[in-house]
């Protein structure tokens, strides 16, 4: 049997592989990392941290300029130095993603559907494309041209979109619920017209290929480096939730036997629980903001996945 591949070989074989955009994994790195410390970081920390997946300073520089242009990070100067942190507005968008990010393995449906109408010619094409990828990445899936169907949105997320985008007068917002009278055989044949169900499926199963040696490495390990704890758990969450924001979260009844997802999740939990320790050592030591080291994580990080006490090994 052949021995576990050393977490900092795979920390390195993982950033070639998902080959992640620096400003996609900026976020990544402030909202599973800064955040729940605060939401602050010093320049010189994140150019630190980027490097570690290969980002150079340049592009660093320029990605937080752009995400301070997308209202994601604020920036304050002190000195000679520059610290970024994340908006109110960046903390909402933050909020609605950790809501189903880092949520408990169980999830209950009860059969209800969110429908959004948009009537004919109340958008421009430009509105109409900017709402169609918002609500693509909040899970909905395309019942038609005119409507969007979900089967258990975050509604305070896609009211907020609405506002932003400046539509919220000008969509209907129903509520649904399933007529099993005739079985499931038509609404999954709509679910497959509504949703790539198909590229879930392969996403997820790349997922599963990507991480499932990090498991054995880790599980295999004594003591892996902290440094590459902290790369691997990012990578974990960044390619996790590129997958998981555009999944519906359909039950099991609409989607195909041996669905992927679920086991994702399972890994990510389990994967999440053993790496949040070292990583968040490594964390407190490189990282700096305003007024010193960083603080200590909030309560709330101590709840993801429904709790981030140790799994035992074996």
């Amino acid at each position: 049997m052949a021995r576990p591949r050393r977490p900092e070989d795979l920390a390195a074989q993982l950033t070639e592989a998902i080959a992640p955009r620096a400003k996609s994994l900026i976020i990544t790195v402030y909202g599973d990392a800064v955040l729940p410390h605060g939401g602050s970081l010093w320049l010189g920390s994140l150019i630190e941290l980027m490097g570690l997946f290969g980002m150079s300073e340049r592009i660093v520089r320029t990605s937080v300029f752009r995400l301070c242009k997308d209202d994601w990070l604020t920036n304050t100067q002190i000195g000679r130095r520059s610290f970024y942190r994340v908006t109110d507005s960046g903390k909402e968008r933050f909020a609605a993603a950790e809501r189903r990010i880092y949520a408990p393995l169980a999830r209950e449906w009860n059969r209800g559907w969110d429908l959004l109408m948009v009537p004919p010619n109340a958008l421009d094409a430009e509105t109409r494309d900017a709402l169609r990828r918002e609500l693509t990445w909040q899970g909905f899936g395309t019942a038609s041209a005119t409507v969007y169907a979900h089967p258990n949105c975050d509604e305070a997320a896609m009211h907020r979109s609405l506002a932003e985008l400046g539509v919220a007068d000008k969509i209907v917002h129903m509520k649904a619920s399933l007529d099993r009278a005739e079985g499931f055989g038509a609404l999954r044949d709509l679910v497959r017209g509504c949703w790539d169900i198909d590229q879930l499926e392969h996403d997820y199963a790349a997922f599963l290929d990507h991480f499932r040696p990090v498991w054995a490495a880790i599980d295999a390990a004594e003591a892996p480096a902290p440094a590459a704890c902290f790369v691997l758990r990012t990578l974990m969450i960044h390619d996790f939730r590129r997958i998981l924001l555009r999944d519906p979260m359909l039950p099991p009844d609409l989607l195909p036997a041996d669905w992927p997802g679920q086991e994702s999740r399972m890994l990510t939990r389990n994967l999440y629980r053993r790496l949040a320790g070292p990583s968040e050592s490594f964390l407190m030591q490189a990282a700096t903001t305003a007024n010193g080291p960083l603080p200590d994580a909030q309560p709330a990080f101590h709840g993801r996945f429904g709790g981030l006490e140790t799994i035992p090994a074996g």
